[in-house]
């Protein structure tokens, strides 16, 4: 079982940057790859970014790709989401999301954080 716990959302202007953390409870973290996924209103829930369970590999989705970088630390039990140059229509809420197999899409994952709102002001 793996509690998660996401932070650091909030608004924002655009061409400006967050930093997204999330909090996992539990001595297995290390043995998950971590997702980030984020879903805007009326829209599906969409992959962010991957990474891979020693932090080596990470995959990102192509509309973030060069401005937001998913990273880890297994010593905190944290996986993070840096946000840079960002624009109106990645307000979203953002979820972090862990499983077993390094995966984009959102049915392989098991355990799910609560979600944090981010929101990028024109």
């Amino acid at each position: 079982q793996v509690q998660l716990v996401e932070s650091g959302g909030g608004l924002v202007q655009a061409g400006g940057s967050l930093r997204l953390s999330c909090a996992a409870s539990g001595r297995t973290f290390s043995t998950y790859a971590m997702g980030w996924f984020r879903q805007a209103p009326g829209k599906e829930r969409e992959f962010v970014g991957v990474i891979s369970r020693s932090g080596g590999v990470t995959t990102h989705a192509n509309s973030v790709k060069g401005r937001f970088t998913i990273s880890r630390d297994n010593a905190k039990n944290t996986v993070y989401l840096q946000m840079n140059s960002l624009k109106p229509e990645d307000t979203a809420v953002y979820y972090c999301a862990a499983s077993g197999r390094y995966d984009t899409v959102s049915g392989t994952y098991n355990y799910w954080g609560q979600g944090t709102q981010v929101t990028v002001s024109s």
